[in-house]
C-alpha cells in the first residue's frame, strides 16, 4: 500500500516536471479567467472544477485525448472533428449565456427604430447575465430543434433564478430583450396567438379536446420561452397609464420615441398608392392594409414624419388616425373590456415592485394573479372575494420580484404588455446594442435585400 502511494506520488511529480512551459502558461491564463468567472458567479463550490483544468493541461490522468494515440487514421480524423465541435459548442454556450448573443427581429412591433429582418447583438452583461435556469440545453436554438421539432433542452435539472452583477439596471426607454411571459404554456401546433388568448377566444375545454388542431399543451421553463424585444415604458413601483395614446408615469407625461407609429386611414382623391410610393414612404408590404368595407381606403402605421409627408401631397384626400376600442384581449383578459381599457387608453395600473405590497380584492386579483401564481410560484385562488395564498386567506401580497411594462413603438401593431401584462425581472435577457446585419424580406438579395446602411447601427438611437 505504501509502495502504491509512493508510485502515484512519483508519477504525479514526473507528469508535472515533464509538462512544457507553454502548457503551464496556457493553464495559468485559463485558470485566472476561470477564477474570475467563479468570483463573478458568486458560487465558490464551482472552483472545485479547477482540479479538472489542472488535469486537462498538466497531469493528463483523464484520457480525454485518447484518440490522438489511435493507430486508425479514420478514428483520429473523426474524433478530431468531434473534439473541435464539442469545444466550439462549449465556448458558444458560455458566450451566449454570460456575454451576449445575436437575435433576429421577427415582427414590425418596433418599427421604425428596429426593422423586421434586423439581426441584433444583445449584451447580456448590461443588466447582468442570468445563471442558466435550464442548464442542459443546446446553445444554438431557443427551445425546439428545427425539422425534427423536438425540445432542445432537458426539463431537469431546474435551477433557481439568480442574476450576476451587471453594468446597470433596466432604465426608462431602454429597448430590452426578454422571455415572453405568456409563453409559459404553449399549444405546440398553434403558438400565435398565445395559449391564454386562444383559451379566452374558444375556451380551455375546446383546446384540450382538439389536439389535432392545437397539438400538445406543454410548459416551458422561463429561460426557454420565446425571446421578445420591446421598449421599457414603465418601471417597478410606478403608476402607469395611457390616455389618448400618451403614456403617463406617476402622472408625468412620457415623451414619445421619435419614430413612434400609429395606424392611419389613408385615401387618395383618385386611385391608390403604388408599390413604389409605399416603398418611398417606408411602409413594409405586410403593413399595407385595406379596410374591409371601403377598399379605396388603406390602413398603415405611420410616424409623425410620414404623416406630414402624406398631408403635404395635393392628391391626398384623407390621413386620419384609426381609433381603438375596448378589447376583450387587452390585459387583464376578461376584465379590461368592461373597464373600458384599450390600446390607446389603458390603466391606471400600479407596476409591481420587489418588497412592496398590494391590497387584494376582485380588481387587483384580476391584474396581479398571474404574477402571484405563474411568476412567483404560489398556490393561489379567489373565492367569494377572498384571496387564498398557499392555503391561507390573504388581504395583501408582497412581491418577490421587480416587474416592467414593455411596449412596441409601432403602437397599434404590437402585442405587448397591454395584451399579456407585466414582464418579471427573471425574464429579462439583455440589451440590444447594435445591428449586426439587416435583410429586407420584401426585396431580392441582390436588389436591396441587404440593408447595408443598417450594419452596426445603434439599436436604440432614442437613448
Amino acid at each position: 500500500m505504501t509502495q502504491n502511494k509512493f508510485d502515484f506520488k512519483a508519477d504525479f511529480l514526473r507528469r508535472i516536471n515533464e509538462t512544457k512551459r507553454s502548457r503551464w502558461i496556457r493553464f495559468d491564463i485559463v485558470n485566472i479567467i476561470f477564477f474570475l468567472w467563479v468570483a463573478w458567479l458568486g458560487t465558490w463550490w464551482v472552483a472545485l472544477f479547477s482540479i479538472l483544468l489542472f488535469d486537462i493541461y498538466i497531469t493528463g490522468y483523464i484520457p480525454l485525448t485518447w484518440w490522438k494515440n489511435s493507430k486508425n487514421p479514420i478514428v483520429r480524423t473523426v474524433m478530431s472533428w468531434v473534439d473541435a465541435i464539442v469545444y466550439a459548442l462549449v465556448l458558444v454556450y458560455f458566450m451566449f449565456t454570460f456575454i451576449g448573443q445575436n437575435y433576429q427581429i421577427p415582427s414590425s412591433s418596433l418599427e421604425k427604430t428596429l426593422l423586421t429582418g434586423d439581426y441584433l447583438w444583445v449584451n447580456k452583461m448590461a443588466y447582468g447575465p442570468r445563471v442558466p435556469m435550464t442548464p442542459i440545453h443546446f446553445p444554438l436554438v431557443q427551445n425546439t430543434f428545427p425539422i425534427i421539432n423536438t425540445k432542445s433542452y432537458l426539463d431537469n435539472p431546474q435551477w433557481e433564478y439568480h442574476r450576476l452583477k451587471g453594468l446597470g439596471n433596466v432604465e426608462m426607454g431602454d429597448i430590452v430583450v426578454f422571455n415572453f411571459p405568456a409563453g409559459d404554456t404553449v399549444t405546440v401546433k398553434v403558438q400565435n396567438p398565445d395559449y391564454y388568448s386562444i383559451v379566452q377566444q374558444v375556451g380551455k375545454e375546446y383546446v384540450v379536446a382538439n389536439p389535432d388542431i392545437f397539438g400538445e399543451i406543454i410548459y416551458r421553463p422561463v429561460d426557454r420561452r420565446e425571446n421578445y424585444v420591446k421598449r421599457c415604458v414603465g418601471l417597478p413601483g410606478e403608476m402607469f397609464e395611457i390616455k389618448d395614446r400618451v403614456i403617463y408615469n406617476d402622472g408625468k407625461e412620457q415623451a414619445q420615441p421619435e419614430n413612434v407609429q400609429f395606424n392611419y386611414f389613408i385615401k387618395l382623391k383618385q386611385g391608390r398608392l403604388t408599390a413604389e410610393e409605399w416603398d418611398e414612404l417606408g411602409v413594409a408590404v405586410d403593413d399595407r392594409g385595406v379596410t374591409r368595407d371601403m377598399p379605396d381606403i388603406n390602413v398603415a402605421p405611420l410616424t409623425p414624419q410620414m404623416v406630414a409627408t402624406l398631408q403635404s401631397r395635393p392628391d391626398i384626400d384623407l390621413v386620419e388616425l384609426v381609433p381603438t376600442r375596448p378589447d376583450e384581449y387587452i390585459y387583464p383578459l376578461g376584465y379590461a373590456e368592461k373597464w373600458g381599457w384599450s390600446q390607446d387608453n389603458f390603466g391606471p395600473v400600479w407596476i409591481p415592485q420587489k418588497g412592496k405590497s398590494v391590497e387584494l380584492n376582485d380588481s387587483t386579483w384580476a391584474i396581479y394573479n398571474r404574477c402571484i401564481r405563474n411568476y412567483e410560484g404560489n398556490e393561489a385562488y379567489i373565492d367569494k372575494g377572498t384571496v387564498y395564498i398557499n392555503g391561507k386567506p390573504a388581504k395583501e401580497y408582497t412581491f418577490k420580484m421587480d416587474y416592467y411594462f414593455m411596449m412596441g413603438d409601432n403602437r397599434h401593431n404590437s402585442l405587448d404588455s397591454r395584451f399579456w401584462g407585466f414582464v418579471p425581472e427573471d425574464h429579462i435577457v439583455g440589451k440590444p446594442m447594435f445591428v449586426l446585419i439587416s435583410f429586407d424580406k420584401d426585396k431580392k438579395m441582390l436588389d436591396g435585400g441587404i440593408r447595408w446602411n443598417r450594419i452596426f447601427k445603434d439599436a436604440n438611437p432614442d437613448k
